[in-house]
């Protein structure tokens, strides 16, 4: 029975209802990871402060029906995008995904899209739009992978970023825009340089991202 999943499922739509609105109508600013100044109360940024400093592991299964470990891209600068095929965001945000993978793959960033839904919706979608980076899948093990990051059901999508050694350079709550996009790739380039700190290229991004002019609705 999947009752169970679907209650979970549920659940997590209205959350995503909210936390899209929040962390994507909201400043932008909501949309990384807290420099190491607490936020103040009620701040949206303070949700991201129990991100972990590495990219945990976890293993789910994959397209093609085997386990991998979300770990399995060693050097690499992983973009590990959370999202759901119920999730209209989500969807909107695949074009620019696949085409971020075509053209910096070269440069050493690995993305990987975790779909937390049934799998069987997962594969059909998939093979309709034609995704062609990896994505895992999992239902009560993908929520598993979604607690490490210690946002609970802030909603999807959303999207870590990494650099080369896999240190969580920024949490994005939210759908990714092309100017955000650039931003945070060019801060995990920093990062992977030697230029800026992790916690150091959080802080620049955050100014960056505040500084963009608000999206259309």
């Amino acid at each position: 029975m999947k009752t169970w999943l679907y209650i979970v499922v549920a659940l997590l739509a209205a959350a995503a209802g909210f936390g899209i609105y929040q962390f994507g109508v909201a400043p932008r600013l909501a949309a990384t990871l807290a420099d190491d100044t607490a936020p103040p109360p009620g701040s949206e940024v303070a949700a991201a402060a129990s991100v972990p400093e590495f990219l945990p592991e976890f293993t789910l299964m994959d397209l093609e029906g085997e386990q991998r470990s979300i770990r399995g891209w060693p050097g690499k600068s992983m973009i590990v995008n959370f999202w759901a095929t119920w999730c209209a965001p989500c969807r909107r945000e695949i074009p620019l995904l696949r085409e971020l993978q075509h053209q910096h793959a070269d440069e050493g960033f690995q993305l990987v899209g975790v779909a937390v839904d049934f799998r069987e919706d997962v594969l059909k979608y998939a093979s309709e739009i034609g995704i062609d980076y990896p994505v895992l899948v999992g239902e009560q093990d993908g929520l598993d992978a979604v607690t490490k990051f210690g946002q609970g059901s802030l909603g999807f999508p959303f999207t870590v970023f990494t650099d080369d050694q896999h240190r969580i350079v920024a949490f994005h709550l939210g759908e990714l825009e092309q100017a955000e996009l650039d931003i945070l790739l060019e801060a995990v380039r920093q990062v992977n340089r030697g230029e800026l700190t992790p916690a150091a290229a959080r802080t620049v991004v955050g100014r960056q991202l505040a500084a963009l002019p608000p999206t259309e609705a």
